[in-house]
């Protein structure tokens, strides 16, 4: 949507014109420029960080030490499911034959994305590095890292 916004401006001669003052487009105003962006929404507002370095680092460490919980959320999120339409008595009783004779080992009907799976193994990896910034020890070698590497970046730049 966009909206032009006018004020009234009267001449010496007392003729009023409107006159535009500001424009607002939500279309520019929610559009992200190419590279890495940080958006935090919060009760009566809302921050955007433009051109973040993601912490790759940080990140393949996290990665490293929650492969268990991903390999687990992965194989979680790709479980079969019968389909969301209405299946028929018939189908549903198919349906528990094949689970009951294949159990664990059921073969692939329909399953997630692999965004979906990948999505699932991301939370899985946000929820163990959350687990280990509940250490004090763990939150405060973290702080000391991040405080260094803007040291580091403000010396880079002069």
């Amino acid at each position: 949507m966009r909206k032009v916004f006018y004020t009234k401006e009267t001449s010496a001669f007392g003729k009023a014109k409107y006159v535009p003052v500001a424009e607002y487009d939500s279309d520019f105003l929610d559009s992200f420029t190419h590279g890495s962006h940080l958006v935090i929404s919060y009760p009566g507002g809302q921050s955007r960080k433009s051109n973040i370095d993601p912490n790759y680092a940080a990140m393949i460490a996290a990665g490293r030490v929650a492969e268990d919980a991903i390999c687990r959320a992965i194989s979680k999120a790709a479980e079969l499911r019968p389909p969301q339409t209405a299946i028929t008595p018939k189908q549903k009783k198919a349906w528990q034959a094949l689970a009951t004779a294949f159990g664990s080992d059921i073969c692939t009907l329909r399953g997630l994305s692999i965004h979906d799976c990948a999505d699932a193994g991301i939370k899985a990896m946000m929820e163990e590095a959350n687990k280990l910034m509940e250490h004090p020890a763990v939150l405060d070698a973290y702080n000391q890292f991040q405080t260094v590497c803007n040291l580091v970046k403000q010396q880079q730049k002069t």
